[in-house]
């Protein structure tokens, strides 16, 4: 199976994969701008850079968070 590329809406899949490369990272002492990075820097990422806003990485963080827990 083809392994689709994530992108911004993918809130939940996008924590996942953070989840699994950030293991010890605590999600809520990231700024805003150091998950789009981290994001941005997922292998299977594949959106533009400039899609995200405030209110997407607020939801991939809480996603993270509540998974982590």
């Amino acid at each position: 199976m083809a392994m689709n590329k994530l992108t911004w809406k993918d809130a939940e899949e996008i924590a996942w994969a953070l989840m699994d490369k950030f293991p010890d990272q605590d999600p809520l002492k990231l700024s805003f701008p150091k998950l789009h990075q981290l994001v941005l820097g997922l292998e299977n990422f594949g959106d533009s850079p400039e899609g995200s806003n405030e209110a997407i990485l607020e939801a991939i963080q809480m996603a993270w968070y509540e998974e982590v827990q």
